[in-house]
């Protein structure tokens, strides 16, 4: 199944992939199967049609209240619906690495657990095929969108990498909202050898041109990294193409940090941006503190001051930008920095993965602002497993 799947997805376009899909899924015992993709908020799940310009999607699920929701939101496969002939719908999470792209559903006889695993490796291959065929479909990207989309929150999405990364060592989840009106938030990350890259912007403004900003200091960020500018410099070389390409006076605040895997050093400086917050052992530790330069394309000469902190294992460290705190209730009521580091917490505490807390951390958010917010609000979460978990998989390949 896998083989003739594969051999068939070098002349395949992401319309042709369910119907692709169905065929060798059915030889192989794999009945009646059906690719549900999240949309951008992460509320609903959605069918993903077949070809044809008026394809549309078969069915819409609620992740928070359905069978479905319940594998994406524990990246478990669960059993659904059982008929009476032995069979039941089993669903399976569509994970690129650690990020949900949706759940895949078949129908297969209820106590075969060999049909369980093929499904399991099924849409492990759907998964990358949605990564390759997706970006070049007008189709899957208007699928994964509930509304209408600025042209900021246009340039934003395409610009950034996955909303979840993860390794043997270490975690990243990020989460963005307003989704679709995203002005000058923006938030990146990498790896190099040992150290992952981390940055979250906040562009001046609410409009196209707050995201022609930030999307500028994403770039020159990255191009700094793979010059091999160091920590320090990185920011100093962001404002200098601000000022360079953009007259108008705008600026970015931004948070830059380097995190050694190995030694579990982080590094970080501050322009003008809210300092990180650190969660150790299920509790808040602190704020970290650190002399802040100001804010890039400001041109103010106050200088930024690199920052270190030895992390231990399990810590997670919270990078943000203002919206997430400062959103207001219809009372004017901040969700305030207090609430909004619990939340992480008491979902930690409840063993809930990142992405998950992360997507219910922003319903949340919408919740208390009456479902809409005034500024953009960006939060990346890291959180650092130590060299343990690396040392023992090293030692399971040896032995192997």
């Amino acid at each position: 199944m896998l083989r003739e799947l594969l051999a068939a997805s070098h002349l395949m376009s992401m319309e042709q992939l369910p119907d692709a899909v169905a065929g060798p899924a059915a030889k192989a015992g794999l009945q009646d199967v059906v690719i549900y993709v999240v949309d951008l908020q992460q509320t609903v799940l959605r069918s993903l049609p077949g070809r044809g310009p008026d394809a549309g999607a078969e069915a819409e699920l609620k992740i928070d209240r359905t069978v479905a929701g319940r594998a994406f939101q524990t990246v478990r496969p669960v059993m659904g619906q059982v008929f009476d002939d032995g069979t039941c719908q089993y669903w399976t999470p569509i994970l690129d690495g650690t990020e949900r792209m949706g759940v895949l559903r078949v129908t297969i006889p209820r106590e075969d657990q060999k049909a369980r695993q093929e499904t399991e490796y099924l849409a492990s291959l759907v998964a990358l095929l949605i990564v390759s065929k997706g970006p070049y479909s007008d189709g899957y990207a208007r699928l994964v969108r509930t509304r209408e989309m600025s042209v900021s929150a246009e340039m934003q999405w395409r610009m950034m990498p996955p909303l979840t990364f993860a390794n043997d060592q270490v975690a990243i989840g990020a989460a963005l909202e307003p989704a679709y009106r995203l002005g000058g938030d923006a938030f990146d990350y990498a790896l190099a050898g040992d150290i992952v890259h981390l940055s979250v912007f906040d562009a001046m403004g609410h409009d196209t041109a707050a995201g022609l900003t930030s999307n500028l200091a994403v770039a020159t960020g990255r191009n700094s990294r793979l010059q091999g500018t160091v920590l320090g410099d990185v920011g100093r070389r962001i404002e200098e193409v601000l000022l360079e390409r953009d007259a108008s006076g705008r600026f970015v605040t931004a948070v830059l940090a380097d995190l050694n895997l190995r030694t579990g050093m982080l590094s970080w400086v501050l322009h003008g941006h809210p300092a990180p917050v650190v969660i150790r052992r299920g509790r808040w530790v602190t704020t970290f503190q650190c002399e802040p330069g100001h804010p890039l394309g400001t041109d103010l000469g106050v200088p930024a001051r690199v920052c270190e902190e030895q992390l231990e294992p399990g810590d997670r460290v919270l990078l943000y930008t203002d919206g997430i705190v400062e959103a207001r209730d219809p009372e004017k009521a901040e969700f305030g920095l207090d609430r909004f580091v619990d939340f992480i917490i008491r979902h930690n505490a409840a063993g809930m993965a990142v992405p998950e807390t992360l997507r219910r951390l922003v319903h949340s958010i919408l919740e208390h602002h009456a479902g809409r917010l005034d500024d953009d609000a960006t939060v990346l979460v890291l959180e650092w497993h130590g060299t343990s978990a690396r040392t023992d998989a090293e030692q399971v390949v040896r032995q192997t």
